[in-house]
Formats: C-alpha cells, sequence, structure tokens
C-alpha cells in the first residue's frame, strides 16, 4: 500500500530515553523502548516514506489533557506543587497548534528525514513549571519523593529537553504560538 509510493506515513514518538538536548540524528536509549521509530525506520528500509514525529512531553494549550492537568491535579489533592530534588531537570513543550503544524509540513513537503522533533521551548526546568502551577493555586513549592508522584515519578524526574534546529531548517517550521511558561500563566488552566 505505501511500499514504493510516495504517500508519506508519520508515526508519533517521544523525548523520553533520549540525552539533554538531543537532536533528531540521536536514537532513543534501548532501555525506554520506542517501538513505533523501529518500525518507521524498518518500514523506510524496506521503500516505504516513513517517518517519526517525535513530540515534546508538554504539548500546551487551553483544553491540554496531557501532563500539565495530570501535575495540577495533583497538587490540589496534596496541597503541595512539587518536584523531584532541587527541580533542575528540563522538559520541551510546544504549543499545540505548532505541533500540529510540524505534520501538516513534514506531509507537505514529503520529508525524507527519518526523524522531526515537535519541540519550540527546548529546556524548561521542572522547578519553573512548578513554581507557576504553585502559585496559581495558592500552594507552596516544595522538593518531594518519589513517591510524592507515585506512577508519575520518572516522568517527573526525568529530563525531556531535546533541539529542533534540523526541523526548523529542513521544513521552514517557526513556531507561533505562546512559550509554555507564558501559557501556564493563564487562569484558565486552573479553573475547576
Amino acid at each position: 500500500m505505501f511500499a514504493g509510493s510516495d504517500r508519506p506515513l508519520l508515526v508519533t514518538s517521544g523525548l523520553a530515553g533520549l540525552p539533554r538536548g538531543a537532536t533528531e540524528a540521536d536514537r532513543p536509549n534501548p532501555v525506554v523502548p520506542r517501538k513505533c521509530e523501529a518500525t518507521a525506520r524498518a518500514l523506510a528500509a524496506r521503500g516505504v516514506h516513513a517517518a517519526t514525529v517525535r513530540l515534546a512531553p508538554l504539548v500546551h494549550g487551553l483544553g491540554d489533557h496531557g501532563f500539565i492537568p495530570i501535575l495540577v491535579r495533583l497538587a490540589r489533592q496534596t496541597g503541595v506543587s512539587a518536584c523531584l530534588e532541587d527541580g533542575e531537570n528540563c522538559w520541551s513543550g510546544v504549543y499545540r497548534h505548532d505541533a500540529a503544524r510540524i505534520y501538516r509540513l513534514a506531509l507537505e513537503t514529503g520529508t525524507t528525514e527519518s526523524v522531526c522533533h515537535a519541540v519550540a521551548d527546548e529546556a524548561v526546568p521542572f522547578r519553573r513549571i512548578a513554581e507557576i502551577i504553585g502559585h496559581h493555586l495558592g500552594l507552596p513549592l516544595e522538593s518531594r519523593s518519589r513517591e510524592h508522584f507515585g506512577w508519575f515519578a520518572s516522568m517527573a524526574g526525568g529530563t525531556m529537553a531535546a533541539s529542533s534546529a534540523r526541523t526548523r531548517a529542513l521544513l521552514g517550521w517557526k513556531p507561533c504560538g505562546p512559550d509554555l511558561l507564558s501559557d501556564l500563566n493563564q487562569p484558565a488552566y486552573y479553573a475547576t
């Protein structure tokens, strides 16, 4: 169906398991399985026009159903906006409409790159995210242990910061939406 045609196939992945400051050329740590990326590479080797779009962990915008609402909910439940240790681990972010444009541009240009990064804010310290959430909820910022975060501990303590320089040059992509910290300062994020 796709093999031998110019019809592109895009798969979605994330940044977990990549080194801090990762580029589109970096491969994920094998400990963090990325079956979709491996499948896209295998299909490309068989002549399918397949590529991966790695999304920043914080694809943000009002109506967000991802990690920010999880952190807001956890802060409300525990009475503290927390970070692990000093909170200097960094996450990347991208406004949802900017992320959507990556997919559109990759499809329209027929990119032959194997990986594109949907990353606008390359390295935002987790502590800054927790500070803004705490400020809007009127809660203190505190360092907490992994147990505080439960199932989310690996994510909360992880570094998921990457470059999108190659994607920007290749696709002519320039993020237009609000940066992560500005967007998180909107009161609507915290309406119950």
